[in-house]
Parts: structure tokens; sequence; C-alpha cells
């Protein structure tokens, strides 16, 4: 049972990137999609990105707290984005819909979309100044978009009419929309050829759940912490503390956050939502082998502080939390390293730049690019770390150049990996990459949200840190201005932008690395 609801997710995931307009979608797969029982907790999920996957439990509870199951009916499709309702951030768009069988729901179909924009000021809903969720684009608490199958007109008209992109906007809906129907017919075919499906889902969840107990079991009791730290926070340039402490004991664990920094005025906050992601991944982590789903989350509790970056009281800004999120799996990895250190590698990168370009084309249509560009993994007990890899939480793909200038005025220069990028060590860290854009016409906005650029990814067991990221501007008249970690610029056509992302942490002492070549 858990293999066929799995192979499911994984169709309704392949329909979500086939049918989408985005190319964030169609060639990075910013998107996820997941199986769900009536009472909101997870049996499945596709193999796609874990930023996204870990959002849609939050997503899923936050929903049926305002609309249980057994209200739903047929053809009904719910909305939301709201943090504060199990939400990450305004661009990302989850849409659930109920699985009916003989006049009951008897399992939910869920996914989520990172759409181009939702209004807001700045294009693509991701200003790196923002001091508000309400700076930031359409917030949605959950609500139904469809009714019998068909949605509601007033609703879309309004969702298009906040949007820079509403084509798009539609036409990703409409791709959602999709998803779900074809998940709810093959799901609901599925649980009436199968009389004991709930048995079957439930007797996944308790063998998830043993195979998590017994990795935490396998491992020495005790209290292990970890630090690390932002680049400011998009309005100052401060470290922002991000702190973790697992207390293992037995069969069960504490995931602490309470020691990270307080809620920034600027937007790296991430909703307790988002940073369920970061804890899924830490359960797939324990125990790879077991089926995805709630049960291997049970023997783990999240402690939060309210008022913190993990925790952020409304109305914190959040758009920028996808390196926060990526900096806390980091740091449940580096202090898991502390009672299992033969087995874990050194820290990722800790980033994945998220570009937003937009402009306006020479006959006055706009344009709108995001781009994700990974980094690199740590250096691991087991060999070297990965290059150009996008790591942990993220599961993205580079977007290809051509793809890019199909639909932009620009030219992709460079693509290639930066080396020497990765620490140090025993086994090196992978190397970061470099991609390079020039604007061919007009002028446009850049929305630039990286990390790295001050403070080192670690690394382990003697291992030496990766290079720092970089980012800067290189005008068309020769001069060059660089980026801070979190920027937003104007750029002219003939002005190139340079992106160079951080390299992986090295494990083990250099001295101990073999001789090249």
């Amino acid at each position: 049972m858990p293999q066929q609801l799995e192979a499911l997710a994984d169709r309704m995931q392949q329909r979500l990137v086939r049918d989408a307009v985005s190319s964030v979608v169609r060639e990075a797969m910013d998107c996820a999609a997941a199986v769900f029982l009536p009472d909101g907790r997870l049996v499945a999920q596709a193999r796609t990105l874990p930023l996204l996957l870990g959002s849609l439990s939050p997503a899923v509870a936050g929903l049926l707290a305002l609309y249980p199951a057994d209200t739903m009916a047929e053809g009904d499709g719910y909305l939301l984005n709201d943090p504060w309702h199990g939400g990450t951030h305004l661009p990302d768009l989850t849409l659930v819909r109920p699985v009916r069988v003989h006049g009951r729901t008897v399992a939910l179909v869920a996914c989520v979309l990172h759409h181009q924009d939702v209004g807001g000021i700045a294009p693509g809903s991701v200003p790196t100044h923002a001091s508000s969720i309400q700076q930031e684009g359409l917030r949605i608490p959950p609500m139904p978009l469809f009714r019998a199958g068909q949605p509601d007109a007033a609703l879309l008209r309004l969702l298009c009419a906040n949007s820079r992109m509403p084509d798009n906007l539609q036409g990703d809906l409409a791709a959602q929309w999709a998803c779900l129907a074809q998940g709810a017919q093959e799901l609901a075919a599925l649980w009436l050829r199968t009389p004991d499906a709930p048995a079957r889902c439930q007797a996944a969840l308790a063998d998830s759940d043993a195979a998590a107990r017994a990795a935490l079991a396998a491992a020495p009791d005790g209290d292990y912490a970890f630090e690390d730290a932002l680049d400011g926070d998009g309005i100052g340039t401060d470290p922002v503390r991000v702190a973790v402490c697992i207390r293992k004991r037995g069969d069960s664990a504490e995931l602490d956050l309470t020691g990270c920094a307080d809620q920034t005025p600027g937007p790296v906050n991430a909703a307790r939502g988002a940073v369920q992601a970061a804890v899924a991944y830490f359960a797939r982590m324990l125990s790879p082998q077991a089926a995805p789903n709630d049960g291997s989350l049970a023997p783990l509790t999240l402690r939060t502080r309210p008022g913190s970056i993990v925790d952020p009281a409304f109305p914190a800004a959040v758009n920028a939390r996808t390196n926060l999120v990526k900096l806390l799996a980091n740091a449940l990895l580096g202090a898991w390293a502390q009672a299992l250190p033969a087995r874990m590698p050194a820290p990722n990168a800790g980033e994945a730049v998220v570009l937003s370009l937009g402009g306006t084309r020479p006959d006055g249509s706009a344009w709108l690019l995001t781009e994700i560009i990974a980094s690199a993994a740590g250096g691991a007990p087991t060999g070297p770390g990965g290059a150009g890899v996008s790591t942990d939480v993220g599961n993205a793909r580079s977007t290809p150049a051509e793809a890019i200038e199909a639909q932009a005025p620009l030219r992709v220069e460079r693509v290639a990996v930066r080396a020497g990028s990765g620490g140090a060590g025993r086994h090196r860290g992978g190397d970061g990459v470099v991609r390079v854009y020039r604007l061919l016409h007009g002028s446009g906005s850049i929305s630039y949200r990286g990390e790295r650029h001050g403070i080192a990814p670690q690394g382990a067991a003697g291992g030496q840190p990766g290079a720092c990221a970089c980012a800067r501007i290189e005008r068309a008249d020769g001069r060059v201005e660089p980026l801070p970690a979190k920027a937003r610029a104007q750029w002219q056509a003939g002005d190139r932008l340079v992106v160079e992302t951080a390299g992986g942490g090295g494990w083990g002492a250099p001295d101990a690395t073999p001789a090249g070549p």
C-alpha cells in the first residue's frame, strides 16, 4: 500500500509539472503533491522538494481547523497561503481536495506550487526589504475556491487582479486543480478495490514510527547543540542567530529551537509551517528506508519560542524564509553529528539563491522570471561533497539557459562550477556554482535573496569551511557594484548580474587528503 500511494503522489507531481505555465515549476519543479488521511495525517508524498513537502502537513491542518473533512463535498477545492494558517510564504499557494467514496471523505489530496506573483510591493512577491507580510502580497486564509468542480469566478478574478502575471497565476492554478482531480480519481478507485485501505495506511504509519524510533534508540542519549547565523535580515546587516538543541532520550527526541533569534524586521522569518520542512527532513534522515509519512515524525517534538524567527507573530515578513529553513536543516544535522560523528557529513553550503527578475519588453508587455540557484553539499566520511547540487530541504532543478532566454530578454552568459569553493578536508566540500546573466534591452528589477556572504559554511571533523558566496552587478560602463546577501537593484541593457554560490564544508583534516594526480 505505501508503494501504491507514493506512486500515485508521484503521478500527481508529474501532472503538476507537465501542466504548469511558469518555468519555475515546469523547469525547476518548485511544487509538491501529497496524500493525507481525513484527520490530516500524511500517508504518502511525491519524491520532490522537501521545502514544500514539509509544509503541506501544516497547511492541511490549518484547513481542517476551519473546514473539517466530513463537511466537504465532491468536487470541493480549498485554497490557502496564509503563514498563520499553515502556509509558508505568500507565493506558495496550497490547494486541497477531498477524496469521496460512498458519500464520505476517505482521504485528501493536496498540492502546493510557487506562483510567479501574488501582488505586494515588488515583482515576484519576494521584496527583500519587506517589514510586514502586508507588503508581500495577497494573504489568503483557508477558503473554498472550487465547488462541485467549478471555480468561484469572483474569487478567481480577485486573485488575478492582485497579480502582475494573471495569466500565469490562472494557468498554474488550473494545473494544480488538474493534479488534484487526477489524484482524487485514482485514489477513489484504489479505495474501492482495496477494502482494507484504511488499515493498511495505519500499518504504514506504525511501521515508519517504529523505524524512526529504532534509529533514535541506536544513538547515545544526550543534548546536542549547534549554532549558525544568517547574514542579516534584508533590512539590517547584523547576524541573525540560528540555534538548535536536540535532546535525545531513548527512542524519542525534542528538537529545541528556542535559542533562535527574536523575529526580525526583515523578511527572513519562517512561520512554523515552513520550519516543519526542516523537521521532516531530519526525520527522513533518521530512517531513509521507511515510508515518508507522519509516522516518522511521531517520535519528534518541535519546540519553538513565540516571537522568534522560527515562530514569528503577525504581521512578520516571511518571504525570504528559504535560507533560514536550510540553515535549520544544516544545524540539525550538525547537532546530530555530535551523536554520530563517524556517520554524519559536514554542513552543506546552506543557501539556495532565489532571484526574481522582472521588467518590460519593447512591446510594453511585462516579463517576470523566478530562478533558483543551487550551491553544494558538505564532504562526508564516505567521500567528497557534491558540486552544484541542491541540498537538504532543497531539491529544485536549475532552469536551463534556453528556457530562460526563451521567456525573458536575458542572455545566460556563463554556467559553471565555482572551482575551489568547497572547503578543504580529507574529503572536500562540494563546489558552488557561477551563473551570469546579461539584460539585453530596456531596464528591469532584481530581487536577490542569498546567504553565506559573510558567514562561511562550517567544516566538520577538522575540515575547513567552504568559500563564502558573492554577487555583483557589472555595469555596461565598467562599474562593479557588489550586492549584499539580500538585495534589490535596478539594471539596464548591457548590465550583467554575476552570482557565485557558496561551497560545502570539508570533512576531516586537510592534511589527510590524498595527493592528486
